[in-house]
């Protein structure tokens, strides 16, 4: 059987223009800012340096190298099962929500520590605060309703003094509640960030799985495990009645905030679930909505963004917190 391997190109030719992972991964530099991904590079039948995109340790290593080269990270560990980000596209998200915030503050993107944001689920990776706080020197919040994952994601932090000033973690004891054990009443955050539960059961998450090691040409090394090469424990990848349920009540709870956060943001990997969600927008009384495209290789999704503020609002809230 073929062997599966991510070539020297990140595959991500549409990335956002300030994407830094464009075209080809440069090896010779990422194994120069973290040496242990020598022992995961391959060469392909043509010579071609390679790393084996369906070896879990081989993924792991590839994004710390990724994250040492790109945003002096010097540590980022996830424990065993949990889920590994694909950077680039993660990566955008943070891009594409920076344009969301300049469209606000005169076409200029804000930064530094007054720019709060808030992300819904950080996981253990962390992934969205190291981005937001290297690239713009953002403030971050980042929750998750998994102890072990908001213990990885505090580790991360702690770990890494150029973001330990700017990322602070907390364990939200509630699945149900989206925002009210996150956002206290003296908070005023410019954006919330969120990368929903994808499916709808256990079992639509395995049968996603399974495709994924179709599409690759292979099968996982412990044939008896649904394994995703990417990992993934259940609260990151499915909540009952999928990302539509989740995010009609994420948008129900916005407007309980509305007056304490800029723009509430979120992925929508599901076209289909667009409708209903501007649906819900309407019926709750969004001021402004959006929905942003973005592609990365073959893969499609989008950033769903609303607000109950108007522009002129924002006007103001760009000039008390963000100049």
């Amino acid at each position: 059987m073929a062997r599966s391997v991510i070539p020297t190109t990140s595959n991500t030719s549409r990335l956002h223009p300030r994407n830094p992972h464009q075209g080809r991964y440069d090896l010779q530099a990422l194994t120069g800012s973290y040496p242990a991904l020598t022992q995961f590079i391959r060469n392909n039948p043509n010579g071609d340096a390679t790393v084996d995109f369906t070896d879990d340790q081989a993924v792991l290593c590839l994004n710390a190298a990724l994250l040492a080269h790109y945003y002096q990270i010097k540590y980022w560990q996830i424990p065993a099962g949990y889920l590994c980000p694909p950077i680039p596209g993660r990566v955008d998200y943070i891009h594409y929500a920076a344009d969301l915030l300049a469209k606000s503050n005169q076409q200029v993107i804000p930064q530094g520590r007054r720019v709060k944001v808030l992300d819904i689920g950080c996981g253990s990776n962390c992934i969205y605060p190291i981005i937001g706080a290297r690239t713009f020197g953002w403030q971050f919040i980042g929750t998750d309703i998994d102890k072990i994952a908001a213990n990885s994601a505090k580790l991360i932090v702690q770990s890494n003094p150029s973001i330990s000033k700017l990322v602070k973690i907390r364990l939200n004891p509630s699945a149900e509640d989206i925002f009210t054990n996150n956002i206290q009443p003296s908070d005023r955050f410019s954006l919330t960030l969120c990368n929903p539960p994808f499916h709808a059961s256990q079992q639509e998450a395995e049968s996603g799985s399974q495709r994924k090691w179709r599409n690759l040409n292979k099968q996982p090394k412990d044939a008896q495990k649904t394994h995703l090469n990417f990992g993934g424990q259940a609260s990151e990848l499915w909540c009952e009645g999928g990302e539509l349920a989740f995010l009609i009540r994420m948008i129900q709870q916005s407007v309980a905030f509305k007056s304490q956060v800029c723009w509430f943001t979120s992925l929508v990997s599901k076209e289909k679930n667009l409708p209903q969600l501007k649906n819900q927008l309407q019926r709750e009384g969004a001021v402004q909505v959006k929905v942003i495209s973005m592609s990365q290789g073959q893969k499609t999704s989008r950033l769903l963004a609303w607000s109950f503020m108007d522009k002129m609002t924002q006007k103001e809230w760009a000039e008390m917190y963000w100049r």
